[in-house]
């Protein structure tokens, strides 16, 4: 099948889930669209046990694969949506949470991986490093899952600033800490590929290479679109430079070797507060936020849509699955370290309001964004075990945390005195 077939294809069928899900389960829309996925993937499974004759799941499983997810997500659909998620976060709140947001987008992230990848060496008998891989891309809250669920879970504004920034930079801070763990254990096919010698000098170049060049790209190329919006007054052509923002923004990162994922969220950001407030008219900021949110919805139900098709790509070993069940408890108590650490080093849940820590945890999604790194792992032994590991704790989070963060909400989240 050709690129337009395969698009196509998924647009026809994220739109007949979305269609059975409204109609029948009435779940969250991504959601309801990655449980009608995976509910119809396993079915196609259980019938090719049932009748082996029709192969049915060896050519669900060929034109699932023939699909680079990895590809797909990590060099398309994320600039996209990480510029879409950034444009509705307002700096003025994202500068009252900055301490936080910063010290959980770092501290939590670095944290996280280092539980994760020595417990998940200890149940697997992975080597540590191999391991450390896996904690780095199960550790960032995907901001495409936790922001599709914000939306549905009515959280009070600050905490919902705090979740959603740190979502949208601990994702690109965790995306380079990968690619920096990557280069160290598969020196052959690691980042650029470079031969290192000195690694511990290596992984603090390549990662303020990667983070801050970034976020100087993000800003620059932010500012210049914003400088041509002042001078222009037509909302078509306003939209359609954003576009072209979010798009050549990220591929030109890619290019330039540093991090696309905040590239994305840095011009996000600036375009979605200044650019909006001293760049665009009322119907131009109207159009421009109307567009990205459903250009924010379409690739969401694709992207749900896909990640529910990945089942094909899991082994199912009893081991595998038992050892990704142990990793969804190892993930959130890495999570909640990640989360209570940098709280109480900025004096405690009493300074945040009530809630922050649990809410936090259990709010704190993987999606996407760790089965595309697991895909795109350089083919080794132990890739299988991550694969499935990594599969199991983002259906786990995105169906079960997902569908309850908004009661856990209203139930521990409540400011005291409030009925």
């Amino acid at each position: 099948m050709n690129l337009l077939q395969i698009t196509s294809l998924l647009i026809v069928l994220a739109g007949a889930f979305g269609a059975i899900n409204y109609l029948f389960l009435k779940l969250p829309s991504a959601i309801g669209i990655l449980v009608v996925s995976l509910l119809a993937s396993l079915a196609v499974l259980g019938l090719d046990l049932l009748w082996p004759g029709l192969h049915m799941a060896d050519t669900a499983r060929s034109l699932v694969l023939g699909i680079d997810f990895s590809d797909a997500l990590l060099e398309g659909m994320l600039g996209l949506l990480l510029f879409a998620g950034a444009l509705h976060v307002k700096l003025a709140d994202l500068r009252a949470q900055w301490k936080v947001v910063v010290l959980m987008a770092t501290l939590g992230v670095g944290l996280s991986t280092a539980i994760v990848g020595v417990g998940f060496s200890w149940i697997t008998g992975m080597p540590l490093m191999v391991a450390l891989v896996f904690g780095s891309l199960i550790s960032p809250t995907d901001p495409v899952a936790v922001m599709g669920v914000l939306r549905q879970a009515s959280l009070r504004k600050s905490l919902e600033t705090k979740i959603a920034g740190e979502s949208l930079f601990n994702d690109g801070v965790g995306y380079v800490v990968y690619l920096v763990l990557v280069a160290m254990v598969f020196p052959a096919v690691g980042a650029h590929g470079d031969n290192h010698g000195n690694e511990v000098e290596f992984a603090a170049v390549l990662f303020i290479q990667e983070a801050f060049g970034g976020a100087l790209l993000g800003i620059v190329l932010g500012w210049l679109v914003f400088r041509v919006m002042r001078l222009i007054d037509d909302y078509s052509l306003e939209v359609l430079l954003t576009l072209g923002l979010a798009f050549g923004g990220y591929e030109l990162a890619v290019w330039l070797h540093v991090s696309a994922p905040i590239m994305a969220v840095c011009a996000g950001l600036l375009i979605g507060d200044i650019g909006a407030k001293h760049g665009m008219s009322e119907q131009t900021r109207n159009y421009v936020d109307a567009f990205w949110k459903l250009v924010d919805e379409i690739l969401n139900a694709v992207l749900f849509l896909l990640i529910g098709f990945e089942v094909f790509a899991v082994a199912f070993d009893a081991s595998y699955l038992t050892a990704g069940v142990l990793a969804i408890a190892l993930a959130l108590v890495a999570r909640l370290a990640a989360v209570a650490v940098p709280v109480y080093l900025l004096g405690g849940p009493r300074q945040f309001g009530p809630g922050v820590v649990p809410i936090m945890t259990w709010g704190g999604l993987k999606g996407g964004i760790s089965v595309a790194l697991a895909l795109s792992l350089p083919e080794n032994e132990w890739k299988p075990l991550i694969l499935t590991a990594t599969y199991i704790v983002v259906v786990f989070s995105i169906i079960v945390q997902g569908l309850s963060v908004g009661r856990l909400a209203a139930k521990v989240g409540r400011e005291p005195g409030l009925v």
